[in-house]
């Protein structure tokens, strides 16, 4: 049975969810709450609490700082965002933030309960239609302080880890990635490990994030 705190000032989105919840895991326990300073709180008194849905917009936020006082306050306890804000950096910097995961409001209940399912499962999840990037001319440009990948490292991949990476990139799990490449998700699970030794980064989200600017199909041509 997991216990999961709702952060949310909306009281129709927080019963939306409720329902979404209670759908796909019956047995929750769900505590609600409409504000930063009270969510703060409620993390004191439940430090067993397996999972954080958080609004970016209610009392107290302040945007992503509220998000950082949070993971400050109780860093065990995973967040998760859930926002009406689809813009790809605030995405991006909500992952760099700390949350394990980013859940747009507009998502079919489908879609949510399988991005809590993943989330639960200790994945990261993030919504893919806003990560992918169409339109090459509309590139993001990295910051001086952001890590990128160097040419020779996404050289050293293989065909299989850059088909991986590229999943990895558009927010699929390890499940979903070994279904749409036809492989064992242990084989994945070695692929990412694989990945994370070659590009010298730590875990998955900074491989995302490392990626976030390739031409997968540019490598995939070899």
């Amino acid at each position: 049975m997991y216990k999961i705190l709702i952060a949310d000032d909306h009281p129709l989105f927080r019963e939306a969810i409720i329902n979404v919840i209670h759908m796909g895991f019956p047995e929750c326990e769900l505590l609600e709450t409409e504000s930063l300073d009270s969510a703060l709180l409620l993390t004191q008194e439940h430090d067993d609490l397996d999972l954080i849905l958080l609004d970016l917009n209610m009392p107290g936020m302040n945007g992503l700082n509220g998000l950082i006082a949070l993971r400050n306050e109780s860093p065990t306890i995973p967040v998760v965002i859930v926002s009406a804000e689809e813009d790809k950096q605030i995405v991006l910097q909500a992952i760099t933030y700390g949350a394990v995961g980013f859940i747009t409001k507009s998502s079919p209940r489908d879609q949510m309960t399988d991005a809590l399912r993943q989330i639960l499962a200790g994945n990261v999840y993030l919504p893919s239609d806003i990560i992918r990037t169409h339109n090459p001319d509309m590139r993001r440009q990295p910051r001086p302080d952001e890590k990128t990948i160097a040419p020779e490292m996404l050289s050293s991949l293989t065909r299989r880890q850059l088909l991986v990476l590229e999943r990895m990139s558009k927010g699929e799990s390890n499940k979903q990635i070994a279904y749409n490449l036809n492989i064992a998700e242990t084989t994945v699970k070695a692929h990412v490990s694989a990945i994370l030794r070659k590009l010298n980064v730590h875990n998955r989200i900074q491989a995302v994030l490392s990626a976030g600017n390739i031409d997968f199909s540019e490598y995939l041509k070899r």
